[in-house]
């Protein structure tokens, strides 16, 4: 294999700089982890024990660098070398290649592979929807993307707005509460806040992801379903009372993880409103008719538009309506030869590292012609039945969310490295109760088929313990 990398380290999102630089992705200098140490690992590759389960983003780009050092990859990797063009052979509809155009120091280079891997990520192109926002040409304060925000030192003193209720939008709200003189953080649509700590203080992640209550959530009545999803998310505080509430309540839309955010509206220091309707010279009229006057700063959270520029073909990715149309939101389904994967561009309540790497082996079981891909329109059809299950349940057709547990075994069966609990209750009980019923961490997907790892019972077996530590 072969890796264009434009920046001069491996990392990605995970290595922060002090400026938002161009073509690539940019976070603050706070960022921590959503997802707990145990179920964000590479499957074959568990953290070390003395880290904490929600590590700081400097440490997670460290186990990245030890990872790639371990596995020998940094070899394979032609670092400060940008992709300016990815465009099909002339005999495309016969060998499935592609020419791919590099840049380094100026020189152009084009060289010519088998199948493209495209991993460039979701969260480079910032969505600042600036015609959303009547008046904002004529408001006096300064306004800026929350890709541009890295800490908040020279915010002192200021009244600052934060539009956009995601995880970044609650967590530089929270940041500037510390030393702004007020934050109002103002949402569309409301959102269900979770806390990283859940019931006994263990990860969230590590009770709420299991195949017991994925089996759970399918078999229930809807009703019963969405019922018990509310009475879970109200179940720290009651969301309406904190002006957080969801307009959708029963949607499943990504939740905000925030220890913080209650605490800091309890204390005043947050003020929530509703969406902007107009902004003033210096003053900013909400939907609910309230005025607030002296803003100085207004942080656009409103996350990010995916896009390709390097293809030359925009069509091969975003062939519907100018939406994203993947099969197993992996594999353009127009292709004549299936020789290109998209990887990372979906979002699930699980972890993207295991999503990552599990698409990644599932697409080259695909490009080797060992994993067999239905006809066109089968997987047209595939594509439209996702559809609609995510406008029920994610309440958006556009949106990257999928159920975590359901769309990995989806990758993993095929390519014969889907645990088989059944089986294994009569060869090996232990190990199948703590499949079912504890957290479905990425070891599992190691325990057999191609690219078993002969650690991953013990990794299993020894999750909670690493977790106590």
């Amino acid at each position: 294999p072969t890796c264009f990398e434009q920046s001069e380290d491996v990392g990605g999102l995970w290595r922060y700089r002090d400026q938002a630089e161009e073509g690539r992705a940019s976070i603050y200098r706070t960022v921590f982890t959503n997802s707990c140490k145990e179920m964000m690992c590479y499957p074959d590759f568990p953290f070390p024990d003395d880290h904490p389960n929600y590590m700081h983003n400097t440490r997670l780009q460290h186990y990245i660098c030890k990872y790639a050092k371990h596995f020998n990859l940094l070899r394979h990797i032609h670092f400060k070398t940008l992709v300016i063009k990815v465009k099909k052979c002339a005999d495309f509809s016969v060998t499935g290649q592609w020419e791919v155009v590099t840049q380094r120091d100026g020189k152009e280079e084009t060289a010519v592979f088998d199948a493209v891997m495209v991993c460039s990520g979701h969260h480079v192109y910032p969505n600042l929807p600036i015609n959303d926002f009547p008046g904002i040409q004529k408001f006096k304060g300064c306004y800026f993307h929350s890709r541009e925000y890295k800490e908040p030192e020279k915010f002192r003193g200021k009244k600052v707005l934060v539009i956009g209720l995601g995880n970044s939008g609650s967590d530089i709200a929270v940041e500037l509460s510390t030393v702004a003189s007020q934050v109002y953080l103002s949402s569309r649509s409301g959102s269900w806040v979770m806390s990283r700590v859940w019931d006994s203080g263990y990860p969230w992640d590590m009770l709420v992801i299991t195949r017991f209550q994925t089996w759970l959530g399918n078999i229930l009545p809807r009703a019963l379903s969405d019922w018990l999803y509310v009475r879970g998310m109200n179940r720290s505080f009651k969301h309406e009372n904190f002006g957080l509430m969801p307009l959708d309540r029963t949607s499943r839309k990504e939740p905000v993880f925030n220890d913080d955010l209650p605490g800091r509206i309890a204390c005043g220091v947050v003020v929530m409103k509703p969406n902007v309707k107009e902004f003033r010279e210096t003053s900013v009229l909400f939907q609910d008719g309230t005025v607030q006057d002296d803003i100085d700063v207004v942080v656009f959270a409103t996350g990010y538009s995916y896009s390709y520029p390097f293809m030359e073909d925009h069509s091969i990715i975003k062939s519907r309506d100018n939406q994203v149309t993947l099969y197993k939101g992996i594999i353009p389904p127009q292709l004549e030869k299936p020789t290109m994967a998209v990887i990372g561009l979906v979002q699930s309540l699980g972890p993207i590292i295991p999503t990552a790497d599990l698409q990644c082996r599932w697409a080259v079981k695909v490009f080797q012609g060992q994993c067999i891909l239905p006809p066109v329109s089968e997987m047209m059809d595939d594509i439209d039945e996702k559809m609609g299950k995510k406008v029920k349940w994610y309440g958006n057709s556009t949106t990257l969310q999928t159920d975590y547990i359901t769309y990995m075994d989806e990758l993993a069966s095929p390519i014969g490295v889907k645990p088989n609990v059944l089986k294994l209750l009569l060869t090996d009980p232990r190990l199948a109760l703590e499949i079912f019923f504890g957290p479905c961490t990425p070891y599992q997907y190691r325990l057999v088929g191609p690219g078993k790892w002969s650690g991953a019972r013990k990794a299993i077996l020894t999750q909670w313990d690493r977790t106590l530590r």
